[in-house]
């Protein structure tokens, strides 16, 4: 019978039978300290490079982000002037064009008579509807009637509503309607569709997806 032993904690037991424990080395040359301090270091600015390079690819893509959006809102900014710059033109030509009109009531109807002589030029009437005054403006078009060597015979007729220079000619074959206000809202009409159709059909700014940086610094 073997007399009992003390328990100790660095004693392990294998089949019965105490062994001392493996006791790992403690102490290191000063070459093995080297290259341990040297692995840890590169361990450590492996760890910091990769930190690093995940900073740089989340800010390039906040930056990217931030682009978009200042991107989307120039080019509302840029539509937006765009109709503006075209309302403001066409108020400058409804402006200039009423001004004209207002001194040169007439030139309108002479425009008309020229561009459409070999259309009435063997109707034997012409008649001139007019929200102006008959009386005043049948001597202006018999006058002009003759400059273009019309033949037949020229009526005007007041047209009840009409503007003062909005006229319609009628020579029983076909006729033809001057409006300043519905030539004014076609022309509104035109440069709004051409504004709309530019918006939809336009080419979007964006921006590629945010490249990772090399490091020289180069995309």
């Amino acid at each position: 019978m073997t007399s009992p032993q003390r328990f100790a904690f660095d004693v392990s037991f294998d089949d019965g039978a105490a062994a001392a424990p493996v006791r790992l080395k403690r102490t290191y040359s000063a070459d093995e300290a080297e290259a341990l301090r040297q692995a840890a270091f590169r361990e450590g600015e492996a760890a910091a490079r990769a930190a690093l390079e995940g900073q740089q690819a989340q800010a390039l893509a906040d930056l990217a982000e931030t682009a978009r959006a200042g991107l989307a809102a120039l080019s509302q900014v840029a539509h937006n002037h765009r109709v503006h710059a075209a309302g403001l033109a066409m108020a400058c030509g409804r402006a200039i064009a009423d001004s004209a009109l207002a001194r040169f009531p007439e030139a309108p109807l002479q425009a008309a008579l020229e561009s459409l002589t070999r259309e009435f030029n063997d109707s034997p009437r012409l008649t001139l509807r007019t929200g102006g005054d008959p009386a005043a403006l049948q001597q202006i078009a018999e006058q002009m009637a003759a400059e273009i060597g019309y033949p037949g015979q020229v009526v005007v007729k007041p047209e009840p509503g009409a503007a003062g220079a909005a006229f319609s000619l009628d020579w029983g074959d076909g006729s033809a309607v001057f409006n300043p206000d519905a030539t004014a809202a076609r022309i509104a009409d035109v440069v709004a569709a051409a504004l709309a159709a530019e918006r939809l059909h336009a080419e979007p700014l964006g921006l590629g997806p945010a490249q990772p940086l090399t490091p020289d610094g180069e995309a």
